[in-house]
């Protein structure tokens, strides 16, 4: 049997064998810092196959930089040994959901996910901190101290020396605020980039205190080819008054995964443009709205075939197509539109003539524009979350529901996976769980959220919320609640998933000595390898995400002589974590024909288990793949 690594994708080995199928012979061998063979990219020979595109030192190029950017980039890359533990109490039909809440720094999680969730997730919002100034949560290890910034911003020579003006030294500081932000960003990118299907897409939420940034961060990690559009919300009546030009606005930045493969959806029509679409005349297609035949041609030119009189059959009058043009139609064309009743000449009869435009020809929606004035202001997301748990007043102004709503109407399928992995408020959850509620639609939800505390002496701490995670988590609870009691007449309302699995980013089931047996004694690598405080769930989410298994996938428990088996996903992975293993446990999980089994290394009952094991999965299951811990 083979043992599991149990940590995140190692990306930077991921990528050297990519490198390794297009140029194998820049691939070599070298012994690590332990002594053991590895695989390297020999940079010299991997420059000569690429010799006419390398960048020469100090050749001019356009690049976006910032101090400890290649530190970011590395922190995207490393692996992660932490694993989300599951937490049935408080979650919400655990068992039957579809739907992720996941506690933890989003930067380990992503992680965590990202090999099970590689190319899955349709569409990711998030609202990141804005870097106003106020106290930043997200402080990644790389981070410098403002002294060693100083050292390396050319702030001072090497004798210690001020080498600009006070002026350009508060630029610097700016530029050290930035910078935080920028590291903070950029490697979560980087993973969310992974994450996102082929046709996926991604909005970023954000002002003008980084707007710039970010898209040029976007457009490096994305692709400044898979730039889509900077939306313009509309999010407040009246400007603030704080600045000589109060912004009313706020930005959404989107971009896809791959522009030759996204699809956006159009917006629907509103109740005042159907109302320009009536059956006056009761035509057999429904509903028309007059539109021009005739089409201008710039210069007075006109094609001789599309230049001719069309005869109102009502009075006799010929009409020619307007001053400097043709008809949109040929001859034919516009003798079988006449037939078939589908040219207007006005209310009268006697008018110039028109053409139906028919409800049923045109698109199912109209295109979204970069203007979004239509959806309600900031304040509304605010008087959502009272409405629903009081006035804890500890977000300011969330996202109103519509806001998200209509995000996740232009950029997602009614089957697939949103997620908001700065999930605060869950108004993002809030608004899928209310638009399957309204389109019948089966999106699954993945929040990430930091357990930021709140304040002892806020009203959300009173009011029983001793951090963020809490008031999300209740939120969607009573969102939940209310959107089937306010849908309870609907058909099928009873089948719609309002419930989450609660998991939580924590340290590794697996002590030290599972990822580093050779810093060990000989006596402690007999030692048992998994954490005491660990449950057998505990292990069976670590293994999934391992496998590449969704953590929303059907689980199972199953007694089996005395022993607790897990089936997750119908037998795809069968798993079992207690002790004492006899062959007739092994014989009948092996009946069970299990694409994998999984189980500790310790838990055999004797040696003859051991001696047997393979025997058995030969003889009942031969194509099981088998792991242990």
């Amino acid at each position: 049997m083979d043992k599991l690594k149990m940590q995140s994708l190692d990306v930077v080995g991921s990528n050297i064998k990519k490198i390794q199928q297009l140029f194998p012979n820049c691939v070599t061998e070298r012994l690590n810092k332990d002594g053991k063979p590895e695989l390297a990219i020999d940079f010299e020979k991997l420059q000569a196959e690429l010799s006419n595109e390398i960048i020469v030192e100090g050749e001019e190029r356009y690049q976006f930089t910032w101090p400890d950017k290649r530190a970011a980039n590395r922190l995207a890359n490393t692996p992660t040994t932490m694993t989300l533990r599951p937490c049935r109490e408080e979650s919400v039909d655990f068992d039957h959901t579809q739907n992720l809440y996941i506690e933890g720094d989003n930067l380990d999680v992503l992680k965590a996910l990202r090999e099970t969730y590689l190319g899955k997730v349709k569409m990711i919002y998030i609202d990141p901190p804005y870097n106003t100034g106020n106290d930043f949560v997200y402080n990644d290890d790389f981070a410098q101290s403002r002294g060693d910034f100083e050292e390396t911003s050319g702030l001072f020579d090497e004798e210690g020396n001020q080498t600009i003006d006070l002026m350009q030294r508060n630029t610097e500081r700016n530029g050290r605020f930035h910078t935080d932000w920028l590291n903070m960003i950029y490697p979560r990118l980087k993973i969310a980039k992974d994450l996102l299907s082929d046709d996926g897409v991604i909005f970023i939420s954000i002002d003008d205190n980084e707007v710039e940034n970010l898209k040029r961060v976007c457009s490096e990690v994305m692709g400044e080819r898979n730039f889509i559009s900077q939306i313009i919300w509309k999010k407040r009546s009246t400007p603030p008054n704080d600045k000589v030009i109060g912004a009313a606005h706020e930005y959404v930045l989107c971009y896809s995964k791959n522009n030759l493969l996204v699809k956006l959806n159009l917006r629907e029509r509103t109740d005042k443009q159907l109302q320009r679409y009536q059956n006056p005349d009761n035509h057999p297609k429904g509903p028309w709205t007059p539109g021009d035949l005739g089409a201008n041609i710039k210069g007075g030119r006109y094609v001789a075939s599309l230049f001719f009189p069309i005869v109102n059959p009502n009075t006799g009058e010929a009409h020619y197509p307007p001053q400097n043009g043709n008809w949109r139609f040929n001859k034919q064309t516009i003798a079988d539109l006449l037939n078939n009743n589908e040219i207007y000449f006005g209310a009268d009869g006697k008018g110039r003539p028109k053409l139906k435009r028919f409800l049923c020809d045109v698109k199912d929606g109209i295109t979204y524009t970069s203007l979004w004035d239509f959806l309600p202001f900031n304040t509304q997301g605010s008087k959502e979350m009272t409405d629903l748990l009081g006035n804890i007043a500890i977000f300011d102004n969330p996202k109103p529901i519509d806001f998200i709503k209509e995000l996740v109407k232009l950029g997602s399928d009614t089957q697939c996976i949103i997620m908001d992995f700065f999930s605060g408020s869950a108004t993002t959850a809030h608004a899928v769980m209310q638009l399957n509620a309204e389109d019948g639609g089966n999106r699954k939800f993945i929040m990430v959220q930091l357990p930021e505390k709140t304040d002892e002496k806020s009203e959300a701490y009173k009011a029983g919320y001793p951090n963020i995670c809490e008031i999300g988590k209740e939120r969607i609870r009573r969102a939940g609640k209310k959107i089937k009691e306010d849908n309870k007449d609907k058909e099928g309302i009873e089948k719609l998933d309002t419930g989450f699995r609660v998991l939580k980013l924590d340290s590794s089931n697996m002590e030290d000595v599972y990822y580093t047996p050779q810093e060990f004694t000989m006596q402690s690598l007999f030692n048992e390898n998994v954490k005491a405080d660990r449950t057998g769930e505990d292990l069976l989410f670590q293994v999934m995400l391992d496998l590449g298994i969704e953590l929303s996938a059907k689980i199972e428990t199953q007694q089996i002589a005395g022993k607790t088996v897990y089936l997750v996903d119908d037998n795809y992975l069968v798993a079992c974590f207690d002790r004492d293993v006899t062959e007739a446990v092994v014989t009948e999980i092996a009946k069970l024909h299990p694409i994998y089994f999984v189980m500790r290394d310790a838990s055999a009952a004797n040696d003859n288990v051991i001696d047997n094991f393979e025997q058995l999965f030969e003889a009942y299951s031969k194509d099981t793949v088998r792991k242990i811990l």
